[in-house]
């Protein structure tokens, strides 16, 4: 990865990665997001991975695309650049998002592709999009924000491009919780860990049953969920799953591993 993104592997089967630019507010170059998108691939690749983090140093979370350098360059994004941008969206391994300060534009669209969002106080997003003359940038923020909030709080937010602070977005539920800034990574960390202790089988399947739910007829969503269901029962994390509540112990899961 750049020097400006920090991958950080631990001992529980968490891989966080922080963006590490305060000095743009964490703005992301294109290359950056290529990392970014790389980092989140190789983890969600990796059977030891079971959760992954993604942050932003204290107090900055993601400022979007760098103007700057767009304007300099001139280079606009291609498809490439647009697949990088959907990286999160595409991991079957969960993402939690810890949040301190601004969540704007691209940086916007990449906590609502987060599975979990913790944020402190000082957090706040914008899709500011419409004041730079464009739409949300990845298709994330029309399509999945008014799954989240509802459509009238998603229309309001997209068509005003304005600022919604923690307090807020802890109402719509746009994040599970607010704590204090120099909370918040372990806060995210930890929910983290809590997960990574669950069947990793199973957790990738919910995600895709989510994810394919929200665009399928219910006959045709049912159908992929006996598929995921029979898999499920088959799998190696199932037995062991039942076999750790009969026996009173925790659950030793193996993953992709079969029966």
């Amino acid at each position: 990865m750049g020097p400006l993104l920090e991958v950080r592997r631990d001992g529980d089967g968490v891989l966080t990665i922080t963006i590490d630019r305060p000095e743009r507010r964490n703005a992301l170059s294109f290359a950056m997001l290529a990392d970014l998108a790389g980092a989140v691939e190789e983890g969600d690749a990796d059977p030891g991975i079971r959760a992954i983090v993604l942050a932003g140093v204290p107090g900055a979370f993601c400022s979007g695309i760098d103007l700057a350098e767009l304007s300099a360059t001139g280079v606009a994004a291609d498809g490439e650049a647009a697949e990088h941008g959907l990286a999160i969206l595409r991991c079957d391994t969960p993402v939690i998002a810890a949040i301190d300060g601004a969540a704007v534009g691209l940086g916007a669209e990449l906590s609502l592709q987060c599975d979990v969002r913790v944020a402190t106080p000082r957090a706040w997003f914008a899709w500011n999009f419409v004041r730079v003359g464009l739409v949300p940038d990845t298709g994330v923020g029309s399509w999945l924000l008014p799954r989240v909030v509802g459509l009238a709080a998603a229309t309001e937010l997209l068509l005003e491009g304005g600022a919604l602070d923690a307090e807020r977005a802890m109402a719509l539920g746009y994040v599970a919780e607010v704590v204090d800034s120099d909370a918040v990574l372990a806060a995210a960390t930890s929910r983290a860990r809590s997960l990574a202790r669950h069947s990793p089988f199973a957790m990738r399947r919910t995600k895709r049953l989510l994810r394919g739910g929200l665009s399928l007829r219910f006959e045709d969503h049912l159908r992929a969920h006996e598929r995921a269901l029979a898999e499920c029962l088959e799998s190696a994390d199932h037995a062991e799953g039942v076999a750790a509540f009969l026996e009173r112990r925790p659950a030793a899961f193996r993953g992709e591993a079969p029966a």
